[in-house]
């Protein structure tokens, strides 16, 4: 039976051999401690290449029959480039497939790598787990940022947490310094912008406690997840769309159901569905082996 081994990179790494879509033996991570959050941003290149394969030696324990190893980064990766990366800005430009196989066989390990964005992985990873693997999943990841990503893997830039979701010249909140972007309304980062004197958590309580200002800004907060949705519904047709990350915590489903409801008129199109998720780590792992495997079949 092939075995690959996952890795997933962002704060914290983790890794671990994957068998038939399922995780074998230990999730290793690095750093042990998450809350050492600085510890990957501050590696240069050759270091987080080099941590990368020793962790992925860890995991393979030995075993040498290993197929390929995939890895989810942040970032946009094309074509085995990491072409942008504002969680891990050392990444930029990083032929980084061509540097983990180099660095892999001084380690005696010849196998392919396949590098993926962290939130496809997450997507394949849960198309896995709930035996979807011939469907359309997607998933968007609240956090700091927006992340969106898709199952199955297709060309493109898919950065859905930049999609457009106002017009109004006001809203310039986004990392990226675009205009209008639902990660500059939902965004964890944003939020902390937007609202100096609250912290997230404080908006959304003050929300249910009526603070005008505060619920109307869940209403656009709600608004843009579901406009963003509406649009990929539109550009790629109906499916399960999953949510998660921390900030899953203020979703209102009735109110985010009833605002795409609004925007999704066509019956073809309505055949969709949400799902809260967990963010397990061992889920991108799996996501990020399935997409070398699957590498290798194309």
């Amino acid at each position: 039976m092939a075995k690959y081994v996952g890795v997933k990179v962002s704060k914290q790494m983790s890794t671990g051999l994957v068998v038939d879509h399922k995780l074998v033996g230990e999730l290793h991570r690095f750093p042990e401690q998450e809350d050492d959050s600085y510890a990957l941003v501050e590696m240069p290149t050759e270091g987080l290449v080099r941590t990368i394969c020793e962790q992925v030696v860890l995991a393979v324990d030995g075993t040498r029959d290993i197929s390929a190893v995939g890895v989810a980064l942040p970032g946009l990766i094309k074509n085995g480039v990491v072409e942008e990366s504002p969680n891990l800005p050392q990444l930029k430009g990083a032929r980084i497939e061509e540097l983990l196989r180099t660095q892999l066989r001084t380690h005696d390990l010849d196998v392919a790598v396949t590098a993926v964005n962290d939130a496809d992985a997450m997507a394949a990873g849960l198309a896995s787990a709930h035996g979807k693997l011939d469907s359309t999943i997607r998933v968007w990841s609240l956090g700091v940022g927006i992340g969106y990503g898709r199952y199955p893997f297709m060309p493109g830039v898919w950065e859905g947490g930049h999609t457009v979701v106002t017009l109004d010249e006001k809203e310039h909140f986004c990392g990226c310094g675009g205009r209008g972007h639902m990660e500059g309304i939902m965004g964890h980062r944003a939020m902390r912008l937007r609202f100096l004197d609250l912290e997230p958590e404080e908006v959304f309580e003050a929300a249910k406690n009526g603070d005008p200002r505060c619920m109307e800004f869940k209403r656009m907060w709600h608004k843009a997840l579901a406009a963003a949705t509406a649009t990929s519904i539109h550009m790629s047709g109906p499916g399960r769309v999953f949510l998660t990350g921390f900030n899953v915590r203020f979703l209102d489903m009735a109110m985010l159901r009833d605002y795409t409801q609004q925007m999704v008129k066509m019956s073809p199109l309505q055949g969709y569905s949400f799902e809260i998720v967990e963010d397990k780590p061992g889920i991108r792992v799996i996501g990020a082996a399935i997409s070398a495997e699957q590498a290798l079949e194309r």
